[in-house]
C-alpha cells in the first residue's frame, strides 16, 4: 500500500536563549524592569547588566516511520518529548534541521487555537479562507459550508467576527473546517479538548469516519483511552526519539505507562532555578501525610494526602492563583483546584515574599490506580506561569486499597473515580389511588 507519510531521520534543533533575569519576559515584565532600572539610576544605585546564555536543544532526533494511506497514527509521550514539534514539521510550519519526509496529498492541520484563522473575519469568511489555503474552489467550499457550520454548532454566530468567539467555539469551528474540507491527511494536536464532552464524542466519531473513507490521520493526545479507541497504530516519543512504533496500540500505551513509572516522585524542589518569573517562583511541590511527611508509598482510598506548595512572590499581583491539577494515568483531567476555591473570606492570603500553601486531596474520591498531580500557577484566561501538565513540576500518587468499608468493594471500582455516596432510607410514600375516569354523559 502507498505510504501517505514517509519520514527519514527527521530532526529539529533549537538554540535556547536564557535570560538570567527571567525567562520569556512579557511586555509587563519588560516595562517593570525598565522602571526599576530608571529608579535605581536616579537613586545612584548600580544597575545590574542583563546576562544571557545560549544552549543547543534537539527537540526531535532521527525520527523515521512510514504511515500507510488510511492509517490512524496516535503519537504519545511525555510533555517535551517532541510530539508537537513532529506535527509542526509534518504541517510545514517549520523546516527540519536534518532529515526529510514526504507527505502525499492535501494536508489539513489543527495544532493550536487560531492557527490559520483571522480574528477580524467572520466564521463564514474564515471557512472560505481556510478552504482556499487547502486549494479548494469557492464552489467546493460552498457545498460543504452548511455541514461545517452545523457540525461546529455556530449557526447563530457564523457572520460574527471570530474575535468574539469563545475558545470552545473557536476550536469547534477550526476542527469542523479541517475535517470537512476533504483533506487526504489530517494532522491534529489535542486542541479540540477545549470543547465540551458532547463535541469531543462528535470529533472522535468524525475521525473514525475519515479513517473509513481512506483519509490518513496523525493524532497527538494525552488521552490514552482515545488513542486506543481511535488509532490503528501508535508511536511513542521519548526525549525527541522514537522508542516504540507498532500496530499493537495497547502495547505501546502500556510501554509508555511503564516508562512513566520509572521516575515517579512525591517531592520536587527548584534546585536549578527553573520557572523563574517576576510574579511567582515555585520552590517546593510535594505530597505529604497528616504529619507533613513526604508520601513515598501507595495510599489508601480513604487516607489523608495533602498537596504542599512553596514559592517566592517577588512582586504581588492580586490576580495570581496557585494550585494543582489531578490527571488519571490515561491522561484525563479529573479536576483542578486553586487557592481561591471557596468563599473569599477563606482564601489563604498571598503576599510579597515567601509563601507556603497546603490543600488536602478529597478523601474517598480517587479510584485505585496511578495519578499525576501537576503544579499550576497563573492569572486565568490562559495566562500561565506554570501550566498544569505542560512541562511543569508533576508528582506521582498511587492509590491502592481502602475499599473494605463495604464488603462489596474490595478492589478497583468501575470508572475513573470512586466517590462513596451516603445512602439512607427515605420516608415511605404511598402513591394516591388512581382515580377512575368519569363515565361519559349520555346525550
Amino acid at each position: 500500500m502507498t505510504a501517505a507519510i514517509s519520514a527519514r531521520g527527521l530532526s529539529k534543533r533549537y538554540f535556547l536563549r536564557h535570560d538570567l533575569d527571567w525567562v520569556s519576559p512579557t511586555l509587563r515584565d519588560v516595562l517593570s524592569a525598565q522602571l526599576r532600572r530608571a529608579v535605581r539610576a536616579l537613586a545612584g544605585r548600580p544597575v545590574p547588566a542583563s546576562q544571557t546564555a545560549s544552549e543547543e536543544f534537539w527537540a526531535l532526533r532521527e525520527v523515521s516511520f512510514d504511515l500507510a494511506q488510511g492509517a490512524r497514527l496516535g503519537v504519545i509521550g511525555r510533555n517535551g518529548a517532541g510530539k508537537s514539534t513532529l506535527l509542526k514539521l509534518l504541517s510545514r510550519i517549520t523546516e527540519p534541521s536534518e532529515g526529510t519526509f514526504e507527505l502525499r496529498g492535501r494536508a489539513a492541520s489543527l495544532l493550536e487555537v487560531g492557527t490559520g484563522f483571522h480574528p477580524e473575519l467572520s466564521g463564514r469568511e474564515n471557512v472560505f479562507l481556510n478552504g482556499a489555503i487547502l486549494g479548494m474552489s469557492r464552489e467546493q467550499i460552498a457545498r460543504r459550508l452548511d455541514e461545517i457550520v452545523a457540525f461546529a454548532g455556530v449557526e447563530r454566530f457564523v457572520d460574527t467576527p471570530l474575535k468574539r468567539y469563545s475558545s470552545g467555539m473557536y476550536v469547534r469551528l477550526a476542527f469542523s473546517v479541517a475535517a470537512h474540507l476533504e483533506p487526504d491527511v489530517l494532522i491534529l494536536d489535542e486542541v479540540f479538548a477545549v470543547g465540551d464532552a458532547d463535541f469531543q464524542k462528535k470529533c472522535l466519531a468524525k475521525m473514525n469516519d475519515l479513517g473509513r473513507e481512506g483519509r490518513t490521520l496523525v493524532f497527538v493526545s494525552h488521552n490514552l483511552g482515545a488513542v486506543e479507541q481511535l488509532c490503528t497504530e501508535a508511536l511513542l516519543l521519548e526525549s525527541g526519539r522514537v522508542t516504540a512504533h507498532s500496530r499493537d496500540v495497547a502495547g505501546v500505551v502500556h510501554a509508555y505507562l511503564g516508562n512513566e513509572g520509572k521516575d515517579k516522585i512525591a517531592e520536587w524542589r527548584n534546585s536549578v532555578a527553573e520557572f523563574r518569573d517576576y510574579w511567582f517562583i515555585p520552590q517546593r511541590f510535594a505530597l505529604t501525610d497528616e504529619n507533613g511527611t513526604v508520601v513515598q508509598r501507595a495510599v489508601r482510598w480513604d487516607e489523608a494526602v495533602f498537596v504542599e506548595i512553596e514559592g517566592d512572590i517577588p512582586d504581588h499581583d492580586p490576580m495570581l492563583c496557585v494550585g494543582y491539577a489531578v490527571h488519571a494515568e490515561t491522561g484525563e483531567l479529573l479536576y483542578w483546584s486553586e487557592h481561591t476555591d471557596g468563599p473569599m473570606a477563606e482564601w489563604p492570603g498571598l503576599a510579597q515574599g515567601h509563601i507556603a500553601l497546603r490543600a488536602e486531596i478529597p478523601r474517598e474520591l480517587l479510584n485505585e490506580g496511578s495519578y499525576r498531580i501537576s503544579l499550576m500557577a497563573g492569572f486565568g484566561g490562559g495566562d500561565w506561569i506554570v501550566h498544569p501538565g505542560a512541562g511543569g513540576p508533576a508528582l506521582a500518587l498511587q492509590v491502592h486499597g481502602g475499599f473494605d468499608t463495604s464488603p462489596r468493594w474490595t478492589s478497583r471500582r468501575p470508572g475513573l473515580i470512586a466517590p462513596r455516596a451516603r445512602w439512607t432510607r427515605a420516608a415511605g410514600r404511598v402513591a394516591p389511588p388512581r382515580s377512575e375516569a368519569p363515565a361519559p354523559e349520555e346525550t
